[in-house]
């Protein structure tokens, strides 16, 4: 069974993984092929140790690589860049064989870095910090020139002193490069529209199912977190993906089912609406009610009225 190391400060990782000691308490950014040369640490850890870091990790990798996230491994392609946001579970892989990074980096910042700034309060808004390492940014290479600089232009500011300059401007760059990585996800999620549309389908067969199944009797209505499991997608990767591509996240979608579900069981039985709500996995009728208005600008009693009459 693994063992999880819990890695609290940036200090206390290169302490941890034999690294360079950071010139800022708070930020810290290191060249994949010096974080590959300082591997002895690991002969002194538990058999497939793992990390959960207390701060944010951006890894660059260009080459062959693997990480293990969570109880997954996963190799990396060229230009793939992948986030890993606070307390995930991370390490190298146990079986990864020896192999070569032409080039690669890797950003930490810890969220004491960000806290004050406008970027503490927005960075829940980069959903990537919750996807899976296998749903990670592939990169073109002048998308990975653009990042590179950012990356530079935050070691410039490292190599300074520290000023009343410094926060501001490490933030400024980090946010800077965030915002790139937006729009270069937004870039992938258009690119990749054919192979998504397969998730959609795969996403509506799932939904369908399940009440076919009556699992929603016992469980109610199918979670955003029950479909990503499905389809092997992070709930924020697969609502990212959905919202992209029918302009409706997980949760609209299953709300959409019920409601056409609902209608035609308004419409074909005598149920009543509690009846009906509790049938279609709603622990409380009036949720149910409120949502088909929501929905129909209708009542449920009031749309079997219109359309029956």
């Amino acid at each position: 069974m693994s063992e999880i190391i819990r890695v609290e400060t940036i200090s206390q990782m290169t302490q941890t993984m034999g690294l360079e000691e950071p010139k800022h308490p708070l930020v810290y950014v290191v060249d994949m092929k010096d974080f590959n040369n300082h591997q002895d640490f690991k002969k002194e850890l538990p058999t497939e140790a793992m990390f959960a870091m207390g701060f944010y990790s951006v890894f660059m990798k260009d080459g062959d690589c693997a990480l293990q996230y969570g109880r997954n491994r996963y190799d990396f392609d060229e230009g793939m860049l992948s986030f890993i946001a606070l307390g995930q579970v991370i390490g190298g892989a146990a079986e990864q064989q020896e192999s070569e990074v032409r080039y690669g980096w890797g950003l930490f910042f810890h969220p004491d870095l960000i806290r004050k700034s406008e970027l503490g309060k927005k960075i829940d808004e980069y959903n990537f910090f919750s996807y899976d390492v296998h749903e990670a940014l592939h990169l073109s290479k002048k998308e990975e020139d653009i990042l590179n600089d950012c990356i530079r232009k935050i070691e410039f500011e490292l190599e300074q002193n520290i000023d009343g300059h410094s926060q501001k401007l490490l933030i400024s760059n980090i946010e800077l490069l965030l915002n790139y990585c937006n729009r270069f996800y937004e870039r992938q999620f258009h690119t990749r529209s054919d192979h998504h549309k397969d998730f959609v389908t795969q996403v509506e067969h799932e939904i369908k199912a399940y009440f076919d199944e009556n699992k929603q009797v016992d469980l109610g209505l199918p979670s955003t977190k029950y479909l990503a499991d499905k389809v092997n997608l992070s709930a924020n990767y697969l609502g990212d993906l959905l919202k992209k591509e029918t302009g409706k996240n997980t949760k609209e979608h299953i709300n959409d089912y019920v409601i056409h579900k609902a209608k035609n069981i308004l419409l074909n039985t005598e149920a009543s609406v509690s009846e009906i709500a509790y049938d279609l996995g709603f622990n409380y009728p009036h949720y149910f009610s409120r949502m088909f208005k929501q929905k129909t600008g209708l009542t449920p009693l009031k749309y079997r009225d219109q359309n029956l009459n």
